[in-house]
């Protein structure tokens, strides 16, 4: 019954179903964001890099090129897509970005900034990854998905994520945890 109402709802979207379309929308962005906001950087990239997938969904449908089995699936493997350009793109500046906002004043600016730190510690160690491994990462921990819905959007067997997990977690573990933490 599931697969038939995502066909319906595929075959509605490819026919550019504007009621359709707008409820892929508003069903995915939000998780999508989320996805996407985890690997970036700054949450106004994400903005822009869950746009683009958006226009890139509905590009694709008007030529013919969207999703063929899952909505969910393609509209992930888009965003991981996405995330490898914009670092690839990134790859060229060398230039930091400025802050646009201003500290709010009732913030323990010392906790803030541990934070951060440890979380630009975590994004850096995910870069370092191979591009299938940060995927697996971040689809598992940071958005929720069963390693059986990950090998659909990934189009490999769910052994071959399990094993992309264990190497992945294994790498983090290395370079987060220091050596003198493991032996305690």
């Amino acid at each position: 019954m599931a697969k038939d109402n995502e066909k319906r709802r595929l075959a509605l979207a490819k026919a550019y179903d504007r009621q359709t379309i707008a409820d892929i929308y508003d069903e995915y962005y939000a998780p999508i964001y989320r996805f996407i906001s985890r690997q970036v950087e700054d949450m106004e990239i994400a903005r822009d890099l869950t746009s683009e997938l958006f226009n890139r969904f509905l590009g694709a449908l008007d030529s013919g090129q969207g999703p063929d089995k899952s909505i969910s699936s393609w509209l992930y493997r888009a965003a991981h897509n996405i995330v490898v350009d914009h670092y690839r793109r990134r790859q060229f500046r060398d230039h930091l970005p400025l802050p646009d906002q201003l500290v709010d004043g009732d913030v323990d600016l010392a906790l803030e900034v541990e934070n951060r730190l440890k979380a630009g510690r975590v994004r850096e160690a995910l870069e370092t990854l191979t591009p299938d491994q940060r995927q697996v990462i971040t689809l598992k921990f940071l958005a929720g998905f069963s390693n059986a819905e990950i090998a659909g959007i990934m189009e490999k067997p769910v052994g071959a994520v399990k094993s992309l997990q264990h190497r992945g977690l294994a790498s983090l573990q290395r370079q987060l945890i220091p050596a003198k933490e493991k032996a305690l």
